[in-house]
């Protein structure tokens, strides 16, 4: 009995498939040669138009008297207030009126961390004036610019040497009108040591842009809120 086999299919599927091969890597070189001989697509333009310059002359820079800048890098002694007609000044105040690094540090209990920190909190320079009336009233004046080429050192300079309110510890504090953040504070109990006359101390606190001011008042007697009250406000009208 002869077995009738069935069809083969191996090779006719294997020509099929090659003729479809064919036929696609011939569409592809039929698709490039038609692209290349089309005109090629522009681009768009990567220039901006043009915008149309403002007419006029251009506004007047501002006056001296009205730009700070002009003021805080002058000369700093020039914003310090004036010593008062009938006043000395203080044996102690410096004779051309420039604060140094050194002896602004000298001013704080730790005097060589007062000398690190100010060099980190980019101390540029300060300028101090004094003046004493009778024989026991006196008036420091210091003005300390900073650089705050790395954040704003004279606003939390300035926080950091305000006052908290003690009326035990016998501190009283007010706000400096026309300033944001001055303070001035009168201490109605004195400093004692034996063998030394009472000691009653006022001090002023404020900032503006890059510069600390600092007033210290000191006298045997009490001091009035009114004295340091018009410094602090004369002297933030300077800066």
């Amino acid at each position: 009995m002869a077995r009738t086999g069935g069809r083969r299919r191996g090779r006719t599927t294997l020509l099929i498939a090659a003729a479809a091969v064919l036929g696609v890597v011939a569409g592809s070189c039929t698709g490039y040669l038609i692209q290349a001989h089309r005109e090629p697509t522009k681009l768009p333009s990567l220039s901006q138009p043009v915008l149309a310059q403002a007419k006029g002359p251009a506004p007047d820079p501002l006056p001296a008297s009205q730009d700070r800048r002009v003021k805080t890098d002058g000369d700093l002694r020039k914003l310090l207030l004036k010593k008062p007609s009938g006043a000395r000044t203080a044996d102690w105040a410096s004779d051309d009126g420039w604060m140094t690094l050194a002896e602004l540090a000298e001013t704080y209990d730790d005097q060589a961390g007062a000398f690190s920190d100010l060099v980190a909190e980019e101390f540029r320079r300060a300028a101090d004036t004094g003046w004493e009336v009778g024989g026991t009233y006196n008036v420091e004046i210091r003005l300390a610019q900073y650089r705050q080429e790395e954040q704003l050192q004279a606003s939390d300079l300035a926080d950091g040497e305000n006052y908290y309110e003690d009326s035990e510890a016998g501190t009283r504090s007010w706000p400096v009108p026309g300033s944001d953040n001055g303070m001035v504070y009168v201490h109605t109990k004195p400093d004692t040591k034996p063998g030394y006359l009472p000691q009653y101390n006022a001090t002023a606190v404020a900032w503006r842009g890059d510069i600390v001011m600092k007033i210290f008042v000191w006298d045997t007697r009490p001091i009035p809120k009114a004295k340091i009250m018009d410094l602090a406000e004369r002297q933030v009208k300077k800066l």
